[in-house]
């Protein structure tokens, strides 16, 4: 019988894999666009090196998640972390545009590493710890966005080859395979593994329905967020690289510390469902005020230094799309701290909500389910992330061209309004597949 605590032999060698995982995805995720451009891609193509794996995981993640709740989760692990190398090695060693798509296309049809290890801590944690459990893969994700593009950055200081960053995520992905093979313990036995095969297919019931459009609803939000932030802060704060990325370090902190020391004693104390209110809040709210930042630009702020330095930079993976974005600077006469302060203000409840919803809305879906389909919930839960992440560049990019840099923000954040206003009536009344069962056994005369 498992108890509320966290078995910490089992889970701390996932938190590792996963975090070496995300490691070597983030070395590369900041450097795509100049794969790309170093074959003359045209802004389309570059747009379609940037939804490659996105795109591919719609398709290739569910199937995954189905394999391995049949085969087990380390068979899978290993099939997707030799894939994402394999993906790696092309991208570093490609001498053609077409090379570098496949990469990413092979890495987002195999690699299902993350949903995997989000399956395996639900094989080894209760409904009690299971928010808990998904939040330690979480804390891994934003350790990784810490440390890799900081890797990447380094990289580029010491050598003007793209091959360099692409060679060092592979290296971190062969040793998540070693991490696997001779630390990671099957969570799922064989004989629940039978249950996969001997059962009828899973209905997708409303109430899972409704969890995987808010997963998808506040990911397109908050990855739009992400996507636009440092464009955002260029045109309120004259931001460039140097402070974008030290804001990007403060929320990735927030984010760790909400996952790995909060989450799971508000799960328990509270419960999912009125964990997912407060994110969906609490991301409303900071976006409203991130919309209101004042236009003063930082302390040491020297416009014609910034429009020299811009002048130097290629485009990003969301211009590249979406064509040149006119971004206006603030005025040297407005310098002063308060921008700064709004900003690193209103990024704290984003920071918070951002911690809370995924695990939260991941532990109610495998609430859905049985323990024999937690792969497949899961895998359609990260394909729905990944659609996501590719709408939200080109939808946040849009709306911050037509309408300026308020209000991709402003926006986001009255959606988000709405959808937890939803959530106070939808998400409370979903029940757990066992809640069900003994409503139904109750009820029978």
């Amino acid at each position: 019988m498992q108890t509320s605590n966290l078995d910490y032999g089992r889970v701390i060698p996932i938190f590792a894999l996963t975090f070496v995982d995300i490691l070597g995805l983030t070395i590369i995720l900041p450097l795509l666009h100049l794969y790309a451009v170093t074959f003359g891609a045209t802004p389309l193509e570059i747009g379609l090196v940037a939804a490659a794996f996105p795109l591919a995981q719609l398709i290739g993640v569910p199937f995954m998640g189905v394999l391995s709740d049949r085969f087990g989760r380390k068979p899978l692990l290993l099939i997707s972390q030799i894939t994402t190398l394999i993906g790696f090695l092309m991208l570093a060693f490609a001498n053609s545009l077409a090379l570098v798509i496949l990469s990413r296309v092979i890495d987002g049809l195999f690699g299902a590493n993350i949903a995997t290890a989000q399956a395996a801590l639900s094989d080894i944690t209760t409904d009690e710890n299971r928010t808990q459990g998904l939040g330690i893969t979480g804390a891994a994700f934003g350790l990784g966005f810490v440390i890799g593009p900081v890797i990447a950055l380094l990289t580029l200081e010491f050598t003007d080859s793209l091959a360099l960053p692409a060679l060092i995520a592979a290296l971190y992905s062969f040793l998540s395979i070693l991490l696997t093979l001779f630390v990671f313990k099957e969570t799922l036995p064989p004989e629940r593994r039978s249950l996969t095969r001997s059962r009828a297919p899973w209905p997708i019931r409303s109430s899972l329905l409704i969890l995987l459009i808010l997963m998808f609803a506040q990911q397109v939000i908050f990855f739009g967020f992400e996507s636009l932030l440092g464009l955002f802060t260029l045109s309120r704060l004259g931001l460039l690289g140097q402070g974008n990325a030290l804001l990007f370090v403060f929320v990735g902190v927030l984010l760790v510390i909400v996952q790995v020391r909060f989450i799971g004693k508000w799960s328990r104390r509270f419960g999912d469902h009125r964990l997912v209110h407060l994110a969906l809040g609490l991301l409303a709210l900071g976006l409203i005020l991130l919309s209101l930042t004042p236009a003063q630009p930082h302390p040491f702020y020297v416009r014609p230094l910034v429009e020299y330095e811009i002048a130097q930079l290629r485009p990003s993976g969301t211009e590249a799309i979406i064509g040149e974005i006119a971004v206006s600077l603030p005025l040297e006469q407005q310098r002063g701290v308060g921008g700064i302060l709004w900003t690193l203000f209103a990024v704290i409840p984003i920071s918070i909500g951002a911690g809370l919803i995924r695990p939260s809305l991941n532990s109610l879906m495998t609430r859905q389910v049985g323990p024999e389909h937690y792969g497949r919930v899961l895998g359609f839960s990260a394909a729905t992330v990944s659609a996501a992440n590719a709408a939200a560049p080109l939808l946040g990019g849009l709306i911050f061209q037509q309408m300026g840099e308020l209000a991709p923000f402003l926006w986001g954040g009255i959606i988000m309004t709405v959808l937890f206003l939803v959530s106070l009536f939808a998400v409370r009344s979903v029940r757990s597949v066992g809640e069900r069962s003994d409503l139904s056994t109750t009820r029978t005369p």
